[in-house]
């Protein structure tokens, strides 16, 4: 449902308040938002300036009495309570309606499913693609499916006003058709730990379905256009490996992947083992099984979501972190 209100209200531009819009969800979020801003200002500078006024009319002065007013008045006690209702109960009603549509994509939708985990995004495309920033044609709805492997975190988009929390344990979700090409901020907007602030990723927006459909089939072909080693540093920066490993051997929330191929690794329980392809595949697939002394156990699993020569460009980069 459209807002009853000029255009120039919900303008493409925000400007000010609000960063561009970006879908036609954030043409009636704004509508709803400068709806309720300018009713309430104008009632704002009503009451005040009337405050003012009978303040400084009705003012004690010396020797002058007070004069008796009326202490009852139905049509001005009936507006001040008819007028109010009625315009609450327009703001909840857009309000409610624009919530309802939110809350349910439309069946066209293109499907996309989200994984969410400490500290980075995981978009992955019908094809069985997983991206770390979110591609999208303009014009077209989009549903994106959402779970988290761990905490919970909310997948925000300012520019698209669109924001859902994504809880471990179950499914949310949320749609959207974007009406501008362009790259767009994408964060999360919960709380979820010490890299929380560096949880941030971009929407991409394609101008084309044709230019969308280009990108993917591009993307997907990563072990055909890159070297083993390539493809593993874009699994690297991608999956967010970079979040805890470093290469440059400062040691963050993992262990720095500088130096890391078969050196000597002592873990938690004591027992000791060497760093080689079979270690760095089970750390990928099983991060509990064997957790380096003096690193917390809080490494995601990966297991469905990289294949076998997903994995082995990975461990091509490692080994060449000399």
């Amino acid at each position: 449902m459209k807002l009853f209100i000029p255009n120039m209200l919900a303008n493409a531009d925000a400007g000010f308040w609000f960063p561009p819009q970006g879908s036609t969800v954030a043409e009636h979020s704004d509508s709803v938002y400068f709806f309720i801003l300018y009713v309430c200002t104008f009632f704002f500078v009503l009451i005040v300036s009337l405050m003012v006024l009978f303040m400084v009319k009705y003012r004690h002065r010396p020797g002058v009495e007070a004069e008796k007013t009326s202490t009852h008045n139905l049509t001005l006690e009936l507006s001040w309570s008819v007028i109010p209702t009625l315009l609450t109960i327009v703001m909840f009603w857009v309000g409610f309606t624009g919530y309802i549509d939110m809350r349910t994509p439309p069946s066209d939708s293109y499907d996309i499913n989200v994984i969410a985990k400490k500290w980075s995004w995981a978009f992955q495309y019908p094809n069985g693609w997983i991206e770390s920033e979110l591609h999208i044609p303009k014009g077209e709805n989009v549903t994106l499916t959402m779970a988290s492997d761990d905490v919970i975190h909310s997948l925000w988009v300012p520019a698209f006003r669109t924001k859902m929390d994504v809880v471990p344990g179950r499914y949310t979700q949320e749609w959207f058709k974007a009406t501008r090409a362009g790259e767009y901020p994408l964060m999360c907007a919960e709380y979820c730990g010490q890299k929380h602030s560096n949880m941030i990723s971009k929407v991409i927006v394609h101008e084309t379905r044709g230019d969308f459909d280009k990108w993917l089939q591009k993307a997907s072909n990563i072990h055909d256009n890159k070297t083993p080693e390539e493809a593993g540093e874009y699994f690297y920066k991608t999956r967010g490996c970079v979040q805890c490993h470093s290469l440059d051997g400062t040691p963050k929330n993992g262990p720095t992947f500088k130096g890391l191929f078969e050196s000597e690794r002592k873990f938690a329980d004591g027992s000791t083992g060497v760093a080689d392809k079979n270690y760095i595949r089970q750390s990928i697939l099983e991060p509990q099984s064997q957790v380096v002394a003096g690193f917390r156990p809080i490494m995601p699993t990966f297991k469905g979501q990289l294949t076998d020569q997903d994995i082995t460009a990975i461990i091509a980069f490692i080994e060449a972190q000399k």
